[in-house]
């Protein structure tokens, strides 16, 4: 998955969603990587999409289309 601006998300990644928001990539999907905390048996029936735990909500699954839409760009990388 890559983020609005084009860049590769990654697992660790800290992000800002919406401009306001922030969050912590614990998944992606497509690359089938995981944090320690959240094993792939546990997400990897999504099959595709980032998992980011948000400060709004805790875990929202996005795909391609709503990262876009919901402007998540990269902070930093862990």
């Amino acid at each position: 998955m890559k983020y609005t601006d084009g860049k590769q998300a990654k697992v660790g990644d800290n992000v800002l969603i919406g401009g306001q928001f922030h969050g912590l990539v614990v998944a992606d999907l497509d690359a089938d990587e995981y944090a320690v905390e959240y094993p792939g048996e546990q997400w990897g029936y999504l099959k595709s999409g980032l998992m980011i735990d948000t400060d709004f909500g805790g875990l929202v699954h996005y795909d391609q289309s709503s990262v876009k839409s919901e402007l998540i760009e990269l902070v930093s990388r862990a």
